[in-house]
């Protein structure tokens, strides 16, 4: 997987984190990086400014990291260590919104993020870029069958609480106090019928202006530190 820029390089050197190779500019003069790449004796290839812009779908501020693509955890493997606040995730579409979600349930603790192998953005170079290298402090878990993973959570003592405006109550009326699975929906269309219906509440954020949704990330940051002042 390639990932760009120099935020995200410097928190994936530091880290030691296996690196393929390193793609930079000719010319790059960033004192702490190339420091770092002193340090950890990387692969090294030098390229022209239009050469990385062919290989980056970004800004990419002249250096391009080649690392392993991301390693998904199994479901058995986060029940085992027995969370109390996991997040599912229902087809998100936008990198960026997947990025964000990510670094704020680090942020905030929450102890897994669930989320379907298809139709569903996946990790690549814009979600580890946006999340700001908060991926490797946070299990990640890829199901075949949302609504498999809602049962198996079911079974091990979890609520699950969806989010839409519809059919639904005062996100700050219902009790987090126990184990909680919290289901942010679509961009566009929301949670799936089928997801909202295995739900056991479906809360609502209040809209007092025009507007009448959020974007997912946003939303998303809202319930989970609900959900965390309310175990406070």
């Amino acid at each position: 997987m390639l990932v760009y820029g120099r935020n995200v390089a410097k928190e994936i050197l530091k880290k030691d984190k296996k690196v393929i190779k390193i793609i930079l500019q000719e010319g790059f003069d960033d004192k702490e990086i190339n420091s770092l790449i002193e340090k950890g004796n990387f692969r090294v290839e030098y390229k022209s400014k239009r050469d990385i812009e062919r290989l980056a779908d970004g800004v990419h501020q002249g250096i391009i990291l080649d690392i392993p693509d991301y390693q998904y955890k199994e479901l058995k493997y986060v029940l085992n260590n027995d969370p109390s606040f996991v997040v599912l995730l229902d087809h998100l579409e936008d990198p960026h919104n997947l990025g964000a979600i990510i670094r704020t349930c680090e942020a905030a603790g929450v102890d897994a993020i669930i989320m379907p192998k298809d139709r569903q953005v996946q990790i690549n170079s814009t979600v580890m870029k946006t999340s700001v290298g908060t991926l490797d402090n946070m299990d990640i878990v890829s199901v075949s069958n949302l609504v498999n993973a809602i049962d198996a959570l079911k079974q091990n003592g979890f609520w699950v609480v969806g989010t839409a405006l519809e059919d639904s109550v005062d996100y700050r009326e219902i009790d987090y106090s126990g184990k909680i699975a919290l289901v942010i929906g679509n961009e566009g269309s929301g949670m799936s019928q089928l997801v909202k219906k295995n739900c056991d509440f479906i809360a609502k954020i209040p809209m007092y202006g025009t507007t009448n949704s959020l974007n997912a990330s946003v939303a998303a940051g809202i319930m989970i530190y609900e959900v965390v002042r309310d175990r406070k």
